[in-house]
């Protein structure tokens, strides 16, 4: 279980406060959606989460299955479970997909104390875990993202989820720069993902990303707080509505 209490965050170089107060818990086997106008903290959650420096936490604390995760270190916590798939994921010029899955998915089974996987293993296993999510093999002989459009961009980082086997995963505004058929195809394998021991966090502007991974619960995040709650539903009332009710002006 993911809870975060009374969080309060600020740029690491500057006074500017961007979370006040976030307190937020979502269960295993839950897939909560995070929804809110620009400028909320939206991005800010999921960096935090991930252990990503420039941010400073001066209040609360974020407890994953019980434990505080603050002062672990991101290679730490993706042992422990956590992964962020990124906006805009980056690219790795002259560093082959295969090569860059194996040596991840081994520095985190080193982490958890697990073997480490031969060649014929890691093979075998990211065959597998393409083809469940359609995913050209092909694709994972390139550079990481050099070339690829934003629907590959996303499915390779589904794929490096499937791949590191995470029990949290934050998604951070992943329906970013898709199109209808790609965002289909990235969302099937975030579906494909779901599960009893995995809780999912899904940050997102927009509701249509929500027509196909169905959330269990919506959270409006505005001023850095989440400002109101619901079920699905909500997400439906944010598209027509907008978030005025929650910033005092049009979003």
């Amino acid at each position: 279980m993911l809870e975060i209490k009374n969080l309060n965050v600020k740029l690491a170089d500057e006074d500017k406060v961007i979370l006040k107060g976030l307190s937020l818990t979502v269960p295993k086997g839950e897939v909560h959606a995070i929804m809110g106008p620009n400028g909320s903290g939206k991005s800010t959650l999921a960096y935090v989460l991930a252990g990503r420096d420039g941010y400073e936490v001066t209040d609360g604390d974020i407890l994953w299955n019980g434990d505080s995760i603050l002062e672990m270190e991101p290679d730490e916590r993706a042992a422990k479970g956590v992964f962020l798939a990124f906006q805009y994921p980056m690219e790795i010029p002259g560093v082959a997909g295969l090569t860059f899955l194996r040596t991840a998915t081994n520095a985190v089974r080193k982490k958890r104390e697990q073997a480490e996987m031969t060649t014929p293993e890691f093979m075998k296993f990211v065959k597998e875990k393409a083809a469940k999510l359609n995913i050209d093999y092909e694709m994972l002989k390139r550079p990481v993202n050099v070339g690829f459009s934003g629907g590959e961009k996303k499915r390779s980082e589904i794929l490096q989820m499937a791949m590191l086997e995470p029990t949290l995963c934050v998604l951070d505004e992943t329906d970013s720069g898709l199109d209808i058929d790609a965002l289909k195809i990235v969302s099937d394998g975030v579906n494909a993902l779901r599960g009893p021991d995995r809780a999912m966090l899904v940050i997102t502007h927009y509701q249509r990303l929500l027509n196909h991974i169905v959330p269990d619960k919506v959270h409006v995040l505005a001023d850095g707080r989440i400002q109101k709650t619901g079920g699905k539903e909500l997400a439906l009332e944010l598209e027509k509505s907008g978030y005025a009710e929650f910033t005092g002006k049009a979003a």
